[in-house]
């Protein structure tokens, strides 16, 4: 007798419509995905997410679950638009930018076509992240002035300087990154060479005592070092 979930039951659909089908961006798997059809149980332990999770990008209409008998089960396309959604909402991306996204996905020719979509969702997240960072930042400073001002009434003035001193070159690197530039792009847009812009940001880090670049940017925010 042959044993396995596919010799269980037919597989049909749970839910009305299945999805709109669409070309998959190009993604970077960690891991092998799990071979098709996959257990909501095995779903959920895969993406690190819950049963509940599952069912409401379901109710989203991002996914759709089948039956194979009692079982409901995702296939090979379910499993790629879950690692699409786990990128997206890794970075931040709300439930409907993701509908968006999906939806624009749908209307692509190619992968190379996919694959623009999705930077541009991307990029658009960034300069969106960006902006959070600025205006955290101007809420800082102006959170620094006011602090700055009662201990000066008080006689309590702190005249020591905001964070370590940069190079010129180092603070116009340490504003790009914390603008989201990779080295890469710091060095096309600093006109220097890549190894270069890995030595300026390995004296910014060191300088801040951090233990890399992301930590050195949280720790320059909060001095206050960068310009708005």
């Amino acid at each position: 007798m042959p044993h396995g979930t596919h010799h269980l039951q037919p597989i049909t659909s749970v839910s009305g419509q299945p999805n709109k089908a669409f070309l998959f961006p190009d993604l970077v798997q960690t891991r092998t995905p799990p071979k098709e059809p996959v257990a909501i149980a095995e779903m959920a332990e895969f993406f690190g997410v819950t049963h509940r999770t599952l069912h409401f990008y379901e109710e989203k209409g991002l996914l759709t679950a089948r039956r194979m008998g009692l079982m409901r089960v995702y296939g090979c396309d379910e499993i790629a638009r879950m690692a699409l959604i786990n990128v997206c909402r890794e970075v931040g991306m709300s439930v409907s930018l993701i509908q968006d996204l999906f939806e624009t996905l749908s209307t692509a020719t190619s992968t190379s076509e996919a694959n623009l979509i999705l930077e541009e969702a991307l990029l658009a997240r960034r300069r969106e992240l960006a902006s959070n960072l600025s205006t955290i930042h101007r809420q800082l400073q102006q959170l620094n002035a006011l602090l700055d001002h009662e201990e000066a009434e008080a006689g309590q003035l702190n005249t020591e300087q905001k964070g370590p001193s940069l190079t010129e070159t180092e603070a116009r690197c340490l504003q790009l990154m914390v603008e989201g530039y990779t080295p890469i792009r710091i060095a096309r847009t600093l006109e220097m060479k890549t190894e270069e812009v890995s030595a300026v940001e390995a004296s910014i880090v060191d300088k801040l005592n951090a233990q890399n670049r992301f930590q050195a940017v949280a720790k320059a925010v909060l001095l206050g070092m960068v310009a708005n």
